[in-house]
């Protein structure tokens, strides 16, 4: 076990050797991959579970509903952030992310073997949301228990570089969901992947939960964390002294609106959205999909580590606030962008005809999870089958009962919805039913998808040591995780499910942007207003 010993600055550290704080980040990134990777297989799946465990009769409600399942994992972080943030701050780091990942790991093994709606019924999206809330508690104890682990770990001059170690670990996690769901869609035909295929990579997780455990078993406990236990220390109430005792009641709530909230916004946009975006609007198959954010995450991770560096130079917060205003005022016209070098003949298509719906709007409704029972109008219709085409249109208002009519361009008006007939409308004015893929501009595209990676780097990177450094070590792991997974969980985590809906309700592939834009525009003004940094703080007991 190493040395406790301490500083002459008065912070708590180790002798630890240059091998064994290399051994600690390895252990807890690598079984923090692997957690990320099996929160991750629902969120990239989620469009295709929509068919699987939910009921039929409209695709954007299916779509909705697995979009809230998958949000149901992020809403419930925070409440694993404070019951095993407490475990942590009381017993240890190293043995409460133990737990974690063996609850991560049979939550998601569990999702393999679980009957679909065709099967079981309506009891089939109560099991996966059951799952889903499981995975969510697991991670919410997670993410606090390895930043803070590997922080109280390293020296104080390069505490920015080591814990971005484990701010890779989500995005490599993420990229190694995508390779094995697309190594399984690539060898799988789509019959088989939409029978059996797709529990491939949930039941791959028993096998990566093995591993993990091995590895970390062999870790010794935090160092500073050891200390402030001998010395009588430790917080005997660490929910209390975070969240009701000031300024540390204070620095959470900052913390979460000057800081965590925006980079959530920033980090799930760049990733998750960026995959929505070019499947469900754009018209791109998975696989194209898969390979090009897979590349972009594969560019962009070592600026997770670049941008970790330069905090340790200049400042966490500095990085953090830059990235969210460079995305709040750059979003539009990159996606924008993105739209024309993927699909240039659909947006193409846009241009020349806009399309315009009249309709009676009381009669429109706003359907998160479906059921069912769920019932829906010609307004629901219209508006799932004009989404799914990646289409945007204005929305007029009727006279109170008169049929809904569409509009192409200058063309005739459609009166009453028929899906087939609208379709054909479509396709008679040249809609382009499919991606043509020769003219598809790959580089520009990718130049695109790399920069908003860079800027998930940018809020993403430091934000692990400004978290640990804000924070007292008694209550350190119950105070950081708290304000990170309602950032992450709650404003990040609840984008695809809200800016889908927004795109639904609007009509505009565009309008959900608006969410991750104000949230990031938010976090500048708090974080720039009412933060400070605390770069190379002494984690004193």
């Amino acid at each position: 076990m190493a040395n406790v010993s301490a500083t002459m600055d008065g912070s708590a550290t180790a002798d630890v050797s240059p091998s064994e704080l290399r051994k600690v980040v390895f252990a807890s990134s690598l079984g923090t991959v692997f957690e990320w990777y099996d929160f991750y297989l629902y969120a990239t799946l989620a469009p295709f579970f929509a068919a699987l465990f939910f009921p039929p009769g409209n695709d954007t409600a299916a779509l909705l509903s697995a979009f809230a399942t998958y949000a149901a994992g992020f809403l419930v972080r925070p409440f694993g952030a404070v019951v095993f943030g407490r475990v942590g701050d009381i017993v240890g780091r190293k043995y409460t992310f133990l737990v974690t990942i063996l609850l991560m790991g049979f939550s998601t093994f569990a999702t393999g073997l679980l009957p679909t709606y065709e099967t079981i019924g309506v009891l089939a999206p109560i099991l996966l949301v059951t799952l889903r809330l499981l995975q969510g508690l697991a991670l919410g104890g997670e993410y606090g228990g390895a930043a803070t682990y590997v922080a109280e770990y390293s020296p104080a001059k390069s505490r920015g570089l080591s814990t971005a170690w484990i701010q890779t670990t989500a995005t490599l996690g993420f990229f190694l969901a995508l390779l094995v769901i697309g190594l399984c869609r690539f060898y799988f035909p789509d019959a088989d992947f939409k029978n059996w295929g797709w529990r491939i990579p949930f039941l791959i997780s028993l096998i990566l939960l093995v591993f993990s455990i091995y590895i970390r078993l062999k870790l010794n406990e935090s160092p500073v964390f050891q200390k402030m236990k001998s010395e009588g220390k430790a917080s005997k109430s660490p929910l209390y002294d975070s969240f009701f005792r000031y300024p540390n009641n204070r620095y959470v709530l900052l913390a979460l609106l000057g800081a965590t909230a925006g980079q959530g916004v920033v980090w799930y946009t760049g990733q998750f959205y960026a995959l929505f975006f070019l499947t469900l609007y754009l018209k791109l198959d998975y696989l194209t999909a898969y390979t090009m954010i897979g590349s972009a995450l594969l560019i962009g991770t070592p600026f997770f580590l670049f941008f970790g560096w330069l905090s340790d130079k200049i400042g966490r917060l500095k990085i953090i606030l830059a990235g969210c205003l460079i995305a709040a005022v750059t979003y539009f016209p990159l996606f924008g962008e993105l739209s024309r070098a993927v699909n240039p003949a659909l947006s193409e298509f846009q241009d020349k005809h806009p399309i315009t719906v009249q309709i009676d709007k009381s009669t429109c409704g706003f359907h998160i999870f479906t059921t069912a029972f769920t019932k829906f109008s010609d307004c629901d219709k219209a508006r799932d089958l004009l989404t799914k085409a990646g289409m945007s249109f204005v929305t007029q208002e009727a006279a109170p009962g008169a049929p809904i009519t569409m509009t192409i361009g200058s063309g005739a008006p459609i009166t009453g919805f028929d899906a087939k007939k609208w379709n054909d409308a479509l396709l008679g004015a040249g809609y382009p039913a499919k991606v043509d893929y020769s003219q598809i501009d790959y580089t520009k595209a990718m130049i695109i998808l790399v920069i908003m990676l860079i800027y998930v780097t940018m809020v993403y990177g430091p934000i692990a040591a400004f978290l640990v450094e804000l924070f007292p070590t008694n209550i350190r792991y119950t105070s950081m995780s708290l304000p990170y997974h309602i950032g992450n969980g709650w404003f990040g985590g609840m984008l695809p499910l809200l800016a889908t809906a927004i795109v639904a309700a609007t009509g505009n592939i565009y309008a959900g942007l608006w969410y991750p834009i104000i949230v990031a525009a938010m976090t500048v003004v708090i974080g720039t207003l009412f933060l400070r940094d605390h770069k190379a703080r002494s984690f004193e007991t």
